[in-house]
């Protein structure tokens, strides 16, 4: 199967999951959409109430702020794609729970694996803590990660900036970096095709500061 096949299969199956008890309250799963041959991927917390409505992600307030971030980093919804880490929403914007979690967590791995992006940008502490385990979103966003031989960068969730109106600008200055970062892992990637195959990484208080990629221990 190629990349459109396997999303395709990914979102008819999402449709009809059952291994949770989100789908009690769904109306629409909300699979992810974007380009399958893109460089980077996107991936959020959870749907919200609009998601739910239109089966696609990123379609409310803070859709509307991502889309003026993707802007900034010369980007556009049909170049990258954009997902969650779980396909279905919460009761009431809640966090996901670990059992909802684990349960997508198959289709989230199968879209990585499909799609094979250059970089991975979390948005949010909920897909943060998908790869970096013991990582503050204060502190290591913007920053740039190795995991299974990808580049990981975590960033604030969009709401949080509508929230909390002072991290606009922190946000949208690591979108602005974007570019680059895409740029460094395609060359480092190439250079270096048995990069650290890792499932996660560990942030460390040691961590430099100067925005450099080290190595980090593993979980």
């Amino acid at each position: 199967m190629n990349t459109e096949e396997i999303l395709k299969e990914i979102a008819e199956q999402t449709a009809e999951c059952m291994l949770c008890k989100l789908h009690y309250s769904r109306k629409k799963a909300v699979p992810g959409s974007g380009s399958p041959r893109t460089s980077i991927m996107f991936i959020g917390e959870s749907p919200g109430f609009h998601e739910n409505q239109q089966g696609l992600p990123f379609v409310g307030a803070a859709g509307k702020f991502l889309d003026e971030l993707l802007e900034i980093a010369n980007l556009s919804r049909e170049e990258v794609f954009i997902t969650n880490v779980v396909k279905c929403r919460p009761p009431g914007n809640r966090d996901p729970h670990v059992e909802e979690l684990e349960a997508c967590k198959p289709y989230l791995e199968r879209q990585i694996n499909a799609i094979n992006p250059d970089v991975i940008v979390t948005l949010g502490r909920i897909s943060m803590s998908y790869f970096v385990t013991n990582g503050k979103i204060s502190s290591i966003h913007g920053r740039k990660f190795w995991s299974n031989g990808r580049m990981i960068v975590p960033m604030y969730h969009p709401a949080a900036a509508l929230h909390q109106p002072s991290l606009k600008d922190l946000v949208k200055a690591d979108f602005s970096r974007l570019p680059a970062l895409i740029k460094e892992s395609q060359e480092t990637r190439k250079s270096n095709p048995n990069l650290s195959t890792t499932d996660k990484v560990e942030d460390q208080d040691e961590a430099n500061d100067d925005g450099k990629t080290e190595q980090l221990s593993l979980f």
